[in-house]
């Protein structure tokens, strides 16, 4: 059985996506997935062992330039590329109006969807041939696992997810494995982050445990925020840019993650590896980190600012049972 998966964006939506597959691949021997996602995430479909094919979509950026011609020569490339297999189901997990229209219409195979009172867009649903009913009222993981189980037809199961993709970095590993945490800084919206401040106040409470700090950056504004956070401590290394693989890879060998509200955080959890995720504005009930070893803190009133660093690093030394020298 061949499935097609429509889940192009964002980074946390897609990781999400990844414990259905591993449903699906232990009920159904031999099913096999192709999935459209969007470019700058096609590495992480590929992690995952029942993935055979990615088909990379950039209607992000294709949206900036409809109608130019290498748009419009991207565009065909996906249709022919996309139009080359005749697939047993097509599974629409993103449940908006643009993925629906432009990737899920046009490929061939059943189509597959959330209902009316289900997708996040309801006009989605009228692209599919088989609309399914989805509580609202569950974390985002578990509403996916529970439309390829009525999408593929069989039970889903009672126990937690597993996203399966740890065991793709399990070798090779950072040779500094379990020596180093990770702080992941860096989010999208201001409101989001927590005080430079209060990072440095944590980065303080961390030389009372000999460990080594790292701290990943993608855009040139965030590098400059990891280097004014490290400034004046020596056990604190601003890495280079990285890939995401590489950034997996990182995180992969971390004793443990302290993060924003971040696609990376979403990461961390699907890696196992213990992480504390800072929440101020945002509701982490329904998308927040999902997997063993993840903890929260929300700041009162809703703001970040109201986190304290003795609050993460009491927490980070329950968690990982750190040693004080």
């Amino acid at each position: 059985m061949r499935v097609l998966i429509v889940k192009t964006s964002s980074m946390g939506d897609v990781l999400h996506t990844l414990p259905a597959l591993t449903d699906a691949a232990k009920a159904i021997p031999g099913i096999r997935f192709d999935w459209a996602v969007e470019e700058g995430f096609a590495q992480i479909p590929s992690w995952h062992p029942a993935v055979d094919k990615v088909l990379p979509v950039a209607i992000r950026r294709w949206r900036k330039n409809w109608f130019s011609a290498p748009v419009k020569a991207e565009r065909k490339a996906f249709y022919r590329d996309l139009l080359t297999e005749q697939y047993d189901a097509v599974i629409d997990a993103q449940g908006l109006i643009k993925s629906a229209a432009l990737v899920t219409r046009k490929a061939h195979g059943v189509k597959h969807g959330m209902d009316w009172n289900s997708a996040r867009e309801p006009l989605a649903c009228l692209f599919y041939d088989k609309r399914h009913a989805i509580e609202k009222q569950r974390h985002a993981v578990e509403r996916t696992r529970e439309l390829f189980a009525k999408s593929l037809g069989y039970e889903k199961p009672t126990q937690q997810g597993d996203y399966a993709i740890a065991r793709h970095f399990l070798t090779p590993t950072p040779a500094d494995a379990n020596q180093y945490v990770i702080f992941l800084h860096a989010t999208t919206r201001d409101e989001k982050h927590w005080p430079e401040s209060n990072w440095r106040d944590l980065i303080q409470l961390m030389h009372k445990t000999g460990l080594r700090i790292k701290l990943p950056w993608g855009a040139e504004h965030e590098r400059e925020r990891a280097a004014r956070l490290a400034e004046g401590f020596d056990y604190v290394e601003v890495l280079p840019r990285l890939s995401l693989e590489q950034v997996a890879k990182q995180l992969a060998g971390a004793l443990a993650v302290v993060s924003v509200d971040t696609g990376l955080s979403h990461l961390t959890a699907a890696l196992n590896r213990p992480n504390i995720t800072l929440y101020g504005p945002t509701d982490p009930g329904l998308i927040g980190g999902y997997g063993q070893n993840q903890h929260e803190i929300i700041g009162a009133g809703k703001s970040m600012a109201n986190i304290t660093a003795s609050e993460a690093f009491s927490i980070l030394q329950t968690t990982t049972q750190l040693a004080i020298e």
